[in-house]
C-alpha cells in the first residue's frame, strides 16, 4: 500500500491533525493508498505558501518561454510514467483500463498544449481607440495571484490537469484540492512536480475533504480565484463564499445533456454514437448524453437494437482490457445512481435493461450497476431533470423537431448536447437553437484543448480550454499612454489646470 503525504511549499508533510483518507479500489474495495487528508491549518499553510511565492517568487516574473520550459516537463514526466499513471487511475477511480489510457495521454497532450500558451503574448491595442500624436492604448493581460482549484473524482488526472495548465501558464500559483474519493494520481503528480523542481509554492496539493479543506480553499482571504468543477448544487455554494471577498470563479458543473437523434440519421452510426454517449465512464461524465430525444417514426426499431447491442456490454474487471464497464466510484455513488432508478420506476418509467446491481458473483465486492435504459420517459420526470451520473439513460420521444428543442431546452443545465444527421446543414440549424456550451453533430464526447469548453445556465459559469480558459486566469488592465507630449495641448488643460 502507498502513503503519501500533502504537498506543501515544495515538501511533502503530514496533515497537521493527522487525519488520513483510505484510498478504496472500487472494483474490490481493497485499500490501495493512505494519503494524509488536509484540513484548515493545512490549507492555510498552503495558501501562505503560494501567496509568497507569487507575491515574493520568481513565477510571475518569469519570461513565458522559462514558464513554458517547465509546464512542458510535466508532460513529458507524465508520458514517462504512462503505465504507471494507467494503473493508479484505474484502481483509484474504478475506470476501465481503455479509458485510463486515453486519459493519461490527453493530459500529457494537454498540459504540453499550455506550456505553449506560456509563451502567448495576450497584449493587444484596444479598437478603435489609438489616434497617433494623441495616445496609444493596449488591453494587457496579468495573473490573478493565487489560485484555489477544487476538482471531482470522475477523471481525477485529466481534472488536475485542467485546471494547473492554464493557471500556471499564466504566471498563477496554485492550491489544488483534489477528490477524497480519489487522491492518488494528484498526489503522484505532486511527485513529478517536485522532481521537475518547481519554485517552492508554485503548486501545492491539499486532498481533503469538501466541508473542511474545500471550503476553507473557497473562504480564504489570499485567494484570488476558484475554479471548481463538480456538481452545479455544490457549484452554488462555492459562488455565495467566494462572493464574501469577490474572488474570481469558475465553475464547471453539472449537465443532463440532450442526445437528439433525428429521423435521417445514420442509424447504426446514431445507436454506437449515443452508447458511446451515455455508458462512457460508466455514465460519470458531466456531459454525458443522458437524455435520449427519438422521433416517434423511428422509435420502436431504433430502442430495440440499443437494448440488444446494450446487452452485449462486458461488465467486469477494469483491469482487464476487455471490460467495457466497470464499477462506479464509491458506494455511496452506487446507492445514489440505485436510488435514481427506483424513482424513475416509480414515477412510471419503464425498465427496458438493467436497474440493478450485476448477478455475477465475481463482481459482488466492486460497485456496479447494470447498464440501465429506461423508456415511456416523461421531460419531467425527476429522472430526465436531475444529474445521475451514472449508466443510465432516458429515451423520450418527440412529434417533430420543434417539439424535440423545447424539451432539450427545458432544463437548468445547459453544458453539452447531440443531433444526430445525415444532414449537416439541418443538424447545423438545429444545433444553433440548443442553449448548451458544446453541441456535437454525428459525435459526442470530443473535447480539445484547443476549444473553449463549458456550460450556459446552471451548468457554469466561464470556459476551460483554449485561449478562452487561458484568459479565465488573467486580469485585464488597460494602459493608455499619452502621446501629445506637450502640457497645453493637452484635451483638459482648459478644465481645471490654473494658468500661468
Amino acid at each position: 500500500m502507498q502513503e503519501y503525504q500533502l504537498f506543501i511549499d515544495g515538501k511533502f508533510v503530514p496533515s497537521s491533525e493527522g487525519k488520513k483518507i483510505q484510498s478504496i479500489n472500487p472494483f474490490d474495495q481493497s485499500i490501495i493508498a493512505s494519503v494524509e487528508c488536509a484540513t484548515k491549518p493545512d490549507v492555510d499553510k498552503a495558501v501562505a505558501a503560494a501567496r509568497k511565492a507569487f507575491d515574493e517568487g520568481p513565477w510571475p516574473h518569469m519570461s513565458g518561454d522559462e514558464r513554458s520550459a517547465m509546464i512542458k516537463a510535466v508532460s513529458d514526466k507524465i508520458n514517462d510514467t504512462f503505465k504507471q499513471l494507467v494503473t493508479l487511475e484505474v484502481m483509484d477511480s474504478g475506470s476501465t483500463y481503455r479509458k485510463a489510457k486515453e486519459d493519461v495521454y490527453l493530459s500529457a497532450r494537454n498540459m504540453y498544449y499550455f506550456s505553449k500558451l506560456a509563451s502567448r503574448d495576450l497584449t493587444e491595442p484596444v479598437e478603435g481607440l489609438n489616434k497617433p500624436g494623441f495616445s496609444q492604448n493596449i488591453i494587457v493581460r496579468e495573473p490573478m495571484g493565487v489560485v484555489g482549484s477544487i476538482i471531482p473524482w470522475n477523471f481525477p488526472l485529466k481534472m488536475a490537469i485542467w485546471k494547473l495548465g492554464p493557471a500556471l501558464a499564466a504566471g498563477n500559483t496554485v492550491v489544488l484540492k483534489p477528490s477524497e474519493d480519489t487522491p492518488v494520481t494528484a498526489m503522484k503528480l505532486a511527485k513529478i512536480i517536485d522532481e521537475i523542481g518547481f519554485p517552492p509554492g508554485v503548486v501545492n496539493i491539499v486532498p481533503g475533504y469538501g466541508h473542511e479543506a474545500g471550503e476553507a480553499l473557497v473562504k480564504h482571504p489570499g485567494v484570488d480565484k476558484i475554479a471548481f468543477t463538480g456538481s452545479t448544487e455544490i457549484g452554488r455554494k462555492v459562488m455565495a463564499m467566494a462572493s464574501e471577498t469577490m474572488k474570481r470563479c469558475t465553475l464547471e458543473c453539472g449537465g443532463k445533456s440532450a442526445n437528439i437523434i433525428l429521423n435521417d440519421a445514420d442509424m447504426e452510426m446514431a445507436l454506437d454514437g449515443s452508447m458511446y454517449a451515455i455508458f462512457y465512464h460508466q455514465g460519470q461524465c458531466c456531459e454525458a448524453g443522458t437524455r435520449m430525444f427519438l422521433p416517434e417514426s423511428i422509435a420502436d426499431e431504433f430502442i430495440e437494437k440499443l437494448v440488444d447491442k446494450t446487452k452485449k456490454l462486458v461488465i467486469g474487471d477494469p483491469m482487464d482490457k476487455a471490460t467495457d464497464i466497470g464499477p462506479l466510484v464509491s458506494k455511496k455513488q452506487q446507492d445514489r445512481v440505485l436510488g435514481y432508478i427506483k424513482k424513475g420506476a416509480d414515477e412510471g418509467a419503464k425498465i427496458l435493461i438493467g436497474g440493478k446491481k450485476p448477478d455475477d458473483e465475481k463482481l459482488k465486492n466492486g460497485f456496479f450497476v447494470d447498464p440501465t435504459i429506461f423508456s415511456n420517459v416523461d421531460n419531467k420526470m425527476t429522472i430526465a431533470q436531475e444529474e445521475i451520473f451514472g449508466p443510465v439513460l432516458s429515451v423520450i420521444t418527440y412529434k417533430d423537431v420543434d417539439d424535440a428543442v423545447r424539451m432539450a431546452n427545458d432544463s437548468m443545465y445547459g453544458l453539452a448536447a447531440g443531433v444526430w444527421s445525415k444532414d449537416k446543414e439541418k443538424a447545423k440549424t438545429i444545433a444553433r437553437r440548443l442553449r448548451a456550451g458544446t453541441v456535437w453533430i454525428n459525435e459526442w464526447h470530443l473535447i480539445s484543448e484547443k476549444a473553449p469548453f463549458g456550460g450556459y445556465k446552471q451548468s457554469g459559469i466561464g470556459r476551460e480550454f483554449g485561449i478562452d480558459g487561458l484568459k479565465e486566469y488573467t486580469e485585464i488592465k488597460h494602459l493608455h499612454i499619452d502621446e501629445v507630449g506637450e502640457r497645453e495641448k493637452k484635451q483638459w488643460y482648459d478644465v481645471v489646470v490654473p494658468k500661468g
